[in-house]
């Protein structure tokens, strides 16, 4: 295996699988099928330099296995770059289930499902992502023990995103010292956008700083019960993108900082929970730039659910847990740093960060 990372584009549609492995250096592949219980999934290992490659699971009905493939390629990429940047001793590992969770998930699907990582012996953790929860991860823990976020009845961390939320909260005080000169949140407008686990969570923190709330969700369900706790404005999808705020918080899937959302975003901050913000990090990362937007990377502001499980890993502790997450701010304002100092975007910066470290351990564990 080569321990050199690349900065390329995301893998493309119709090119074959090695080759898009190869794009940002990806060690394995796992395809997972179980016709009698439904399960087709992807496993994805980047990098296991720093340790074995923990990321979470997602279940979600892809258009097709093409996006199946680039998300996993993707996300796993990035889960490297996350605990690498968090300073935890992780590599970068991702899987995805296709299918509705609302047809498809049983229990046979998701102990099947462990069986495959039960395989791997210890390559690749899992964690919940979108669409699992520490139920789920109870379930694919009967098969195995290479799983996160179990309930804290199970001896587990449980639900990491509260964690998730308060490490984006960092984030986003530190971009706002970056921008407006004070780290205070109140009476700034923040559009959050994906009302999910993390999304409720980083509400309740804005919430309490006495932001200005603007939210959006394409679950009708999940925008009454935010609006019926907290003093928020929703926006429909017309105005999500185009409306006067300071602050984009995307805090769904990913892609939402394109071409076509940064023509219209009016924010001076992008900072959130979502995976892969950047549509295409060149240039979307670019255009950021040229556009006035501080964009807070994504892995970086994220990390408090990876840094959650990581300390669970070794009996958990969620004094540490959290007190690590707070450095995210630190963190953050690190990066601004490298990035004004060597005039290249932020997401070059965090990236050179989490590549450095990489590189390093590589190195020293060459000479061990």
């Amino acid at each position: 295996m080569s321990n050199t990372l690349v900065n390329e584009k995301a893998p493309q549609t119709g090119t074959n699988v090695l080759n898009q492995m190869s794009l940002f250096n990806h060690e394995q592949l796992v395809f997972c099928n179980d016709n009698n219980v439904g399960l087709k999934a992807i496993i994805g290992i980047h990098n296991t330099v720093l340790g074995p490659a923990l990321g979470g699971t997602r279940m979600w009905n892809y258009a097709s296995e093409q996006d199946a493939l680039v998300d996993v390629l993707r996300l796993s990429r990035g889960m490297t770059y996350k605990s690498a940047v968090a300073g935890i001793n992780l590599g970068g590992g991702k899987a995805v289930i296709i299918g509705d969770p609302k047809k498809i998930k049983t229990e046979a699907l998701l102990r099947s499902f462990g069986k495959f990582i039960d395989n791997l012996g210890g390559k690749y953790i899992t964690a919940e992502d979108v669409s699992m929860n520490s139920r789920d991860m109870e379930i694919i823990h009967m098969e195995t023990d290479y799983v996160t976020g179990l309930p804290e009845s199970m001896g587990g961390s449980g639900d990491p995103s509260p964690v998730t939320a308060m490490g984006v909260w960092m984030g986003m005080k530190a971009s706002a010292k970056k921008v407006f000169g004070n780290e205070s949140l109140t009476g700034k407008k923040v559009i959050v956008q994906g009302l999910g686990n993390v999304g409720r969570h980083l509400i309740e923190y804005l919430d309490k700083e006495k932001a200005e709330l603007l939210v959006f969700d394409i679950d009708e369900e999940k925008i009454k019960a935010v609006a019926n706790q907290y003093k928020v404005k929703v926006l429909s999808a017309q105005e999500l993108y185009s409306v006067d705020a300071d602050i984009y918080a995307p805090c769904a899937l990913g892609a939402t900082v394109n071409s076509q959302t940064l023509e219209q975003l009016k924010v001076k901050i992008i900072c959130g929970s979502a995976n892969n913000q950047l549509a295409d990090e060149e240039i979307h990362g670019k255009m950021v730039e040229e556009k006035g937007i501080l964009y807070a990377p994504d892995f970086v502001v994220n990390a408090g659910g990876i840094i959650n499980v990581y300390y669970e890993l070794e009996g958990y502790n969620r004094e540490r847990a959290l007190a690590h997450a707070e450095r995210i701010y630190d963190t953050t304002t690190k990066i601004f740093e490298i990035a004004e100092k060597e005039k290249i975007p932020t997401y070059l910066a965090a990236n050179k960060l989490a590549e450095d470290r990489i590189n390093a351990i590589a190195k020293l564990n060459a000479r061990l």
